[in-house]
């Protein structure tokens, strides 16, 4: 018993589906049914058909531009148009892409048998059909950066790495000149305030709370100022050696990736 021949309809209507399976399952066709363009092109990732029957208007991707993937993919391999919105336009498309036929909607059992039967005679008469039983190999995305980019992100790697020294230079010099300019300003405004404070007072007037708090302010000055001088340098050390870690744990990471690619 030869094996039966495999027919893919592909029509959001499921009434169609219907209609072909009625048709041709008693002929020694099994009707395998699609509800969209993507599900079909799945469907024939899978497995191997013999023929398909598509619709042009679908949610989604067209019955043409499917018919456009597969016949592009798979050129032996029959694709009939069935459809009622026929126009000069969808037809010179699909004769551009080498569809076997059209089907006029409203369809006859004749009309579906007929076209089943011109469908596989063209196909058996195709030298190409040795290659039907390949799987239809869809191309995957490819998601590798391209080489310039690569080579532009090892740059920017280089150029951190290279650059952190100096990031941390800069704060080590910084720090000191900081911390003395705080400590400037910090006296600067605790004399202007000490001397507000003496004009304000009366020879008969006790000392206001705010003549303490001027003069803490002035004790504190030079420590305040001292602890941004000390601070400072270690504080820049530290930084350069966070700069030098990153940067050495980029490269680090690029080589590695670099390297897994190339294996």
């Amino acid at each position: 018993m030869s094996a039966l021949r495999k027919v893919l309809v592909v029509d959001d209507d499921p009434v169609v589906g219907k209609s072909f399976d009625r048709v041709l399952s008693g002929k020694g066709y099994a009707v395998i049914t699609a509800g969209s363009g993507q599900e079909a092109l799945n469907k024939l990732e899978m497995e191997d058909y013999d023929v398909v029957f598509t619709d042009i208007k679908m949610p989604g991707m067209s019955g043409l531009e499917m018919a456009e993937q597969v016949k592009a993919r798979r050129p032996w391999m029959p694709v009939v148009i069935v459809t009622g919105y026929g126009s000069p336009d969808n037809e010179a498309r699909a004769e551009a892409a080498g569809v076997s036929g059209f089907l006029r909607k409203p369809l006859s059992p004749e009309m579906i048998e007929g076209s089943a039967q011109k469908a596989f005679s063209e196909k058996d008469a195709t030298p190409q059909n040795a290659s039907a039983a390949a799987p239809m190999a869809w191309p995957e995305p490819t998601t590798e950066p391209s080489t310039p980019n690569r080579a532009l992100r090892f740059i920017k790697n280089v150029a951190l790495f290279l650059a952190a020294p100096f990031v941390g230079l800069a704060y080590i010099l910084a720090f000191p000149i900081v911390g003395l300019g705080m400590l400037a300003w910090t006296a600067i405004q605790a004399q202007k305030k000490k001397s507000e404070a003496a004009a304000m007072l009366q020879p008969t007037t006790p000392a206001k709370p705010s003549a303490l708090k001027t003069a803490a302010m002035v004790i504190a000055a030079p420590f305040i100022g001292l602890a941004f001088v000390v601070i400072g340098p270690i504080a820049g050390l530290g930084l350069l050696l966070w700069f030098g870690f990153q940067a050495w744990g980029k490269l680090g990471a690029k080589a590695l990736a670099d390297r897994s690619g190339i294996e």
